[in-house]
């Protein structure tokens, strides 16, 4: 056999293994799009604050850290929600919607304070740098935060799609089971 298919045997080998892992824990799928969704607030999180300490108005800072807090606790929510081999766990769904909730109501919030800073009528702002990448980067946050609140809610109906793909492996020889005898 050639190199290439060599590599494209083990790359197919490789994704096998990887639906294989889901199939058996869907839940990684919207601990993973919080983890993606955590990076792009945090990582950006400078801007944040450089916004809030130039406008400085009522409940930036407020929605800044309530941001954040409910990110770092909404791990704590996906990783119990749905315990292996049991019920999900109702309370700690719930308690990740409203805190996904109080995320989305944040980042409007502070969104419309950036709003209100560069349009007032006395002594408007000017937009800065920071300004546009932290509205953006709200923006792009809070449809992070809707997805990853619907692939939790809907987690039940997907991993029962998830557990219908196919991925036995062949293995030659195998057809003819009913042929062969066993000898005492």
């Amino acid at each position: 056999m050639s190199e290439k298919t060599e590599q494209k045997k083990g790359f197919s080998e490789f994704l096998r293994k990887q639906i294989v892992k889901l199939k058996r824990n869907p839940s990684i799928i919207p601990l993973l799009m919080l983890t993606v969704s955590f990076l792009v607030y945090s990582l950006n999180l400078t801007h944040v604050s450089d916004t809030t300490a130039k406008i400085q108005l009522k409940g930036m800072g407020l929605c800044e850290f309530a941001m954040m807090l409910m990110n770092i606790l909404a791990f704590v929510c996906v990783l119990n929600s749905y315990p292996r081999r049991k019920k999900p766990n109702i309370p700690m769904i719930v308690l990740f919607v409203i805190m996904m909730g109080i995320i989305v109501f944040c980042s409007i919030h502070y969104c419309n304070q950036i709003v209100v800073a560069v349009k007032r009528a006395e002594s408007p702002l000017k937009l800065t740098d920071y300004m546009k990448k932290a509205y953006s980067m709200l923006g792009v946050y809070r449809i992070l935060i809707i997805i990853t609140a619907v692939l939790e809610v809907t987690l039940p109906i997907y991993s029962k799609w998830i557990k219908k793909i196919n991925t036995s492996v062949e293995v030659e020889g195998n057809e003819n089971m009913h042929e062969i005898e066993i000898e005492e």
